[in-house]
């Protein structure tokens, strides 16, 4: 007896329920085992459905991946939003945005970013969406930099290369965490000297 012709029947569920079914054992699949791992049939084995299910509400798996990658990483960029508006000053701002993103706390959604990156180079339709998250994650970090410059406690030339560069640094910084690599040191205290002298702050203004 095949393991098909013993499922039981898939529940009956509303067009929108079965939908956002799906997209939440996409993202669930994607946060536990990476982007690559939302596959037709993982997601199907996820909820117990169906591949042919999953495929009729989800006819392009390529859309699937690109609307799973948006959802992890615009959930993230939600909660630092959140995290920064706690701060009163921009400069403790910046020191929350590095210490959290380097945190090692949120190495599943820096999977999905670096394989987002990789898969993206194939698939145009995620692509595009993690240029569309880039763009939304250096707008808020750039929006810091210049309440800070407004406030006098930054001195930068270019608030959009500054925020181009922090974003690049935290980036590779957890990429080479994934592997453990200098895994003895902390990210965060790692990156505080270079933003600071990215910044114009005092050395160990950051520390504060």
């Amino acid at each position: 007896m095949t393991m098909s012709s013993t499922r039981k029947k898939a529940a009956r569920r509303s067009p929108a329920e079965r939908a956002a079914q799906i997209a939440d054992a996409a993202r669930d699949l994607a946060l536990e085992q990476g982007l690559a791992a939302v596959t037709l049939r993982a997601v199907a084995a996820r909820i117990d459905v169906a591949s042919a299910l999953v495929a009729h509400y989800q006819p392009n798996m390529d859309a699937l991946v690109a609307s799973t990658f948006s959802a992890v990483v615009a959930a993230e960029l939600d909660e630092i939003r959140a995290v920064l508006a706690g701060e009163a000053r921009p400069a403790a701002a910046v020191a929350a945005l590095v210490d959290t993103l380097l945190d090692g706390t949120r190495d599943d959604v820096t999977l999905v970013w670096v394989e987002a990156w990789a898969l993206g180079r194939r698939n145009e339709t995620l692509a595009t969406a993690v240029r569309v998250q880039m763009d939304a994650w250096q707008h808020v970090v750039r929006g810091l930099v210049d309440a800070g410059v407004r406030a006098g406690e930054f001195e930068v030339d270019d608030a959009g290369d500054v925020a181009w560069q922090l974003l690049g640094m935290i980036d590779g910084l957890n990429a080479q965490a994934l592997v453990r690599w200098n895994a003895d040191r902390s990210r965060s205290s790692v990156l505080h000297r270079a933003v600071e002298g990215m910044l114009g702050l005092d050395r160990f203004a950051l520390d504060a």
